[in-house]
């Protein structure tokens, strides 16, 4: 590589949106945005697991499995989730992915987040994984017919629990479920 390429090459610290590159869902490097996104000093973070931003190990593990799929793909997939900050602060955030290689998604992958201004109340309904697999899946969009596809279930199933979600939430209809995790449903 001559010296003109080596110049015009933005490094991961260079860019202002939260970075991370990791190898099997460890990080392995990140940029001082997601350090300050998250609260944490360097040496806190590289060489080790996502699972310690996440608000419970389930979390990490559900979501691990749904990326794993995604990522297989060969696809950039992207979901909203609620993270943990250093401090033990919870927030929305939203995720965007790359694997380098598809036949192993998780070998070398590429993830930006991004912060999400919504309030993070609806965790205190301490949902089931089905809901919250249902809730990641509300907020990217997909319909009732969507989600029974991706989870193996039926559409009365998805909307049962999506009616329970919404009376535990006080929420009256599909539209404000939507607009409670920033998505729109059909």
């Amino acid at each position: 590589m001559n010296s003109d390429n080596v110049r015009n090459r933005f490094f991961l610290d260079d860019i202002p949106v939260p970075m991370v590159l990791a190898n099997y869902r460890i990080i392995r490097d990140c940029n001082s945005a997601f350090l300050g996104l998250f609260g944490y000093a360097r040496e806190e973070l590289i060489d080790r697991s996502f699972a310690n931003l996440y608000p419970q190990k389930a979390d990490f593990a559900r979501i691990g499995q749904i990326w794993g799929a995604h990522l297989a793909e060969g696809i950039v997939y992207r979901d909203e989730r609620v993270m943990t900050a250093s401090n033990g602060r919870r927030f929305w955030c939203q995720v965007h992915g790359r694997a380098k290689n598809a036949q192993t998604p998780f070998a070398q992958a590429l993830y930006c987040f991004q912060p999400i201004s919504r309030p993070v109340e609806i965790e205190k309904l301490h949902l089931t994984s089905r809901q919250k697999q249902i809730v990641a899946l509300v907020a990217q969009g997909k319909t009732n017919a969507d989600i029974a596809a991706e989870l193996s279930l039926s559409v009365r199933t998805i909307e049962s629990h999506r009616a329970r979600l919404m009376k535990a939430a006080g929420i009256k209809n599909a539209a404000h479920l939507a607009a409670a995790f920033g998505a729109n449903v059909e």
